[in-house]
């Protein structure tokens, strides 16, 4: 982070100044008082089960140098305090501020699924030409956006910035800090359809990216993806569509799985044809090449680093994770779930098994709402319409998922339902032997690592 100014804290979130020196310098920003570093402004949050005014003392005495505040607060000898109506509000105010100082590409990325993947793609292609920042983690909400653009110093050339949702307004305020010159949206599928009703609502909370787009810049969407190619000439803003269907600005032909190995395809970019390496399994990530592709033709990467950037890519943690453990092959996926998700990567456990017996171990997907049953129920006829040899459900919607693979063909002798990660990875940790291959997946909330690590030892 470059320094930031007392007083340019004050005017950027509209605080009054109740202590402390206006000339004060600050050298990076805070929202967590176990993290603080000497010369921080500590920002203390509220949620609904912590309240970070209380540790604004401690963060103070731990070398932050100023905080602020909401509430009233005693003054604290030598250091800057700054009331502000609300603390969150403030976070975004300040990270709208400290955004205006980089004259460089920024990328926003949402969409249902796939907003990570696509994340690191980007990245991985722009960072052939320019020194790239990016989220780190998960951090692509109201809290995670702001501390990553504080994250920006005067050594980066290009951001790339992950925007997640669960509900209309978020993306909306996400854009309008991030301000991008390129807006991606992966997809539109049912993820957090429990707050949004429908499908078209999703459609239309993740098009509040395009509030923040520059009026001049390129927003490029999924072709393949019926809702969003919709929108093909209704835009006001240049806009790619990709995909391998025909008739797209950006398509991907001849696609091949080279299984555990990735998966290549041919593309043409200005009038030259390339072969293009998926060092990671899963047709599905054809499309969040392709995006990263379409950012580097935009930005001026050359053909061939493009090419190369995509070859480097490399996943997110516990995201297809492959791993080789005393004869088995785990895939641990566990780090969300979506239906289309679980659809992946049950197509990668078929891709990448061999002769081994598979292993479809699924755990609950989360903020579905009414759809959740109907929707466990199809993930379940999905990995029995693949042939996976064995099912393991486990949650609240095991008999879900299970009702659904026998209704497929699953014979009921190879389906199993467990309540919890526990009892399932017990079972598992007996039942498997070596050459098997599993697939384990759910929602973040489901921690389904658990069962990777027992299996792991």
């Amino acid at each position: 982070m470059e320094i930031l100014k007392c007083e340019e804290v004050v005017k950027a979130v509209g605080g009054t100044l109740i202590s402390g020196e206006v000339n004060t310098v600050f050298y990076n920003i805070s929202t967590d008082s176990r993290n603080i570093k000497q010369g921080d402004l500590f920002i203390p949050l509220i949620g609904e089960r912590f309240d970070g005014h209380n540790y604004i003392a401690s963060a103070l005495e731990h070398g932050a140098l100023g905080s602020l505040t909401q509430k009233e607060t005693e003054p604290f000898p030598g250091k800057v305090l700054i009331k502000v109506s609300d603390t969150l509000k403030a976070l975004r105010d300040l990270a709208v501020y400290y955004r205006q100082k980089f004259k460089i590409p920024f990328v926003g990325i949402t969409g249902s699924v796939g907003k990570t993947s696509t994340k690191e793609m980007v990245a991985a292609v722009l960072s052939k030409g320019f020194k790239v920042l990016k989220n780190q983690g998960n951090f692509n909400n109201e809290i995670g956006v702001p501390l990553t653009i504080f994250n920006l110093d005067k050594s980066h050339e290009a951001a790339v910035v992950e925007m997640g949702m669960s509900g209309f307004g978020e993306i909306s305020r996400l854009t309008s800090i991030v301000k991008p010159d390129i807006a991606i949206i992966t997809n539109i599928g049912v993820s957090h359809i429990e707050k949004l009703g429908s499908k078209n609502n999703i459609l239309k909370a993740k098009m509040e990216i395009f509030e923040g787009l520059n009026e001049k810049g390129l927003a490029i969407l999924n072709g393949d993806d019926k809702l969003l190619y919709g929108l093909n000439n209704l835009l006001k803003f240049r806009t790619v569509f990709y995909g391998m269907e025909e008739g797209l600005d950006l398509r991907a032909y001849n696609v091949e799985s080279l299984g555990e190995k990735g998966s290549t395809f041919d593309i043409e970019i200005r009038g030259k044809e390339y072969r293009v390496r998926i060092p990671v399994p899963g047709i599905h990530n054809v499309y969040n090449a392709l995006a990263g592709i379409a950012v580097g033709i935009e930005l001026g990467i050359p053909p061939e680093k493009i090419v190369e950037g995509i070859e480097e890519f490399s996943p997110g943690k516990m995201r297809l994770d492959i791993i080789n453990y005393n004869g088995l092959k785990i895939i641990n996926d566990a780090y969300n779930a979506s239906p289309q998700s679980m659809e992946a990567a049950i197509d990668v456990l078929k891709d990448i098994s061999g002769e081994g017996r598979t292993f479809a171990v699924l755990g609950d997907m989360l903020e579905l709402g009414e759809f959740s049953k109907s929707a466990h129920m199809e993930v379940g006829k999905y990995a029995a319409s693949k042939g996976i040899d064995y099912i393991v459900a486990v949650g609240e919607y095991r008999s879900n998922i299970v009702r659904g693979a026998v209704e497929a063909g699953a014979k009921e002798e190879k389906v199993f339902e467990f309540k919890d990660n526990m009892d399932a990875a017990k079972f598992l940790k007996e039942f498997v032997k070596s050459g098997d291959v599993l697939l384990v997946k759910g929602s973040r909330g489901m921690k389904m690592e658990e069962i990777v690590n027992i299996l792991t030892g």
